[in-house]
């Protein structure tokens, strides 16, 4: 049992498992953040363009209980408490535009991510020096292959670069 806690810790305290606790707790507080402007923002314009004060409460009644008349639904509380079956297409709007702002800011961070990502590549393959293409020989000065391991020119055996 105490060789299990071990791997446990080790596996909790590894870099990568830290770094996505960090990123799950973050995207959780992100997420709070574009659900509230969602909720407190979005859906209010919407709401006032369409008529209806709550838009997230926006629903369709799809069957009456005995004895319920539409007249006593007024609002989705009103008809989860009398037991109406409804349709909330407001709730469900509101989720997906929630999913396409997420989906959209994740996207613009992973975009950042590569585009750094692929100038630290570019400037780490700019210091590295190229390899020559030509070398001299070192008997009669001509210009041959740097692979090369005999000379074209006196046909002399080359020593192999390293």
């Amino acid at each position: 049992m105490k060789k299990f806690f071990q791997e446990f810790k080790e596996f909790a305290t590894r870099g990568n498992v830290v770094d996505l606790a960090v990123g799950v707790i973050i995207g959780a507080a992100f997420q709070k953040i574009v659900t509230s402007a969602v909720n407190d923002l979005v859906m209010p314009l919407i709401g006032l363009i369409t008529g209806n004060s709550n838009f997230n409460d926006a629903f369709f009644i799809l069957r009456l209980p005995a004895g319920v008349k539409a007249e006593q639904v007024t609002s989705l509380a009103t008809a989860t408490e009398l037991g109406v079956t409804t349709f909330n297409y407001g709730a469900f709007i509101s989720a997906v535009i929630d999913f396409v702002i997420m989906a959209f800011v994740i996207f613009l961070m992973i975009k950042a991510l590569n585009k750094a990502s692929s100038l630290t590549k570019k400037k780490v393959e700019e210091e590295a020096p190229a390899e020559p293409a030509t070398k001299t020989c070192p008997y009669c000065l001509s210009e041959i292959p740097y692979h090369a391991t005999k000379c074209a020119h006196c046909a002399s055996e080359l020593p192999a670069e390293k």
